[in-house]
């Protein structure tokens, strides 16, 4: 399994309407927005995706812009944003295509380092951000810790060598806001063991009036790393010192697993 020829994400169509109407809290949002307050402004939302944060922060006058990889999730954003007022600077690139005409004292990414499949790509995903900032800027970005070292990493690959691909499944359907059904259903299909790439599946489907509208199948490719192997990558792109924490700050012991890393700019950013 080599390097893809573009990022593979299942951000599109339906998911991306799922997103939109049904992924609408959590503690991101006030975990982040604390973080831009504390770094500063102007900030970056890297894989702003519908605006779950976006729209949230440019409600309460917050200066940021978002950049998603996926013009249906800007589209979504957009439009959400337009209903409360608001028009927020959206740019449809890819991390590792960044180039915008800002720069920013804060950029946060949410959930979204690694998702594409290429590990090259995230390290000019980094080099990238890291240009945007401000002298002194910082990058906050979280990522799901999946194995903590090669040892997890090893024992979860035996546990799903023998049964990948995943049964297929159709979608459990719930009312969407235009009147009819959306439903998501996702599985793993593949594992690349030595380039350490997870390949899923998503399933979605739309329904009105008892027919089926959409029915749409996107792959996503997660890149997976460990803490020590992130800081190294923070390291090459430039950034030092780094603090790593577990989860938002509250205590659901399911946000342990999710790794925060505050990335300082040791250096004067290069422009």
């Amino acid at each position: 399994m080599g390097e893809p020829e573009t990022a593979q994400t299942w951000h599109h169509g339906v998911v991306a309407q799922w997103w939109a109407e049904r992924n609408l809290d959590g503690p991101e949002i006030e975990f982040f927005r604390a973080q831009i307050e504390r770094h500063g402004q102007p900030a970056l939302d890297v894989g702003c995706g519908t605006g779950r944060l976006l729209v949230p922060y440019l409600r309460a006058g917050l200066d940021v812009d978002g950049c998603d990889v996926s013009p249906d999730m800007l589209a979504w954003c957009a439009a959400r944003a337009e209903r409360e007022g608001l028009a927020p600077r959206l740019h449809a690139q890819a991390m590792h295509q960044l180039d915008l005409p800002r720069r920013y004292r804060t950029v946060i990414a949410c959930g979204c380092f690694g998702l594409g499949g290429s590990p090259e790509w995230d390290r000019e995903g980094l080099r990238r951000i890291r240009a945007h900032l401000e002298p002194g800027g910082v990058l906050v970005m979280d990522y799901e810790e999946q194995t903590r070292g090669d040892e997890d990493w090893q024992r979860w690959l035996a546990e799903k060598a023998s049964n990948l691909p995943e049964p297929a499944a159709a979608p459990r359907l719930h009312p969407s806001a235009d009147g009819g059904e959306i439903g998501l259903r996702s599985r793993l299909v593949a594992v690349d063991p030595r380039a350490r790439v997870v390949t899923l599946e998503m399933r979605a489907q739309r329904w009105r009036d008892g027919r089926l509208e959409a029915d749409e199948t996107h792959t996503l490719r997660v890149c997976v790393y460990f803490r020590d192997e992130l800081l190294r990558m923070l390291a090459e792109a430039g950034f030092g010192p780094v603090e790593v924490s577990h989860g938002y700050g509250g205590t659901d012991p399911a946000e342990k697993r999710f790794l925060v890393f505050e990335a300082g700019t040791a250096q004067p950013a290069v422009t």
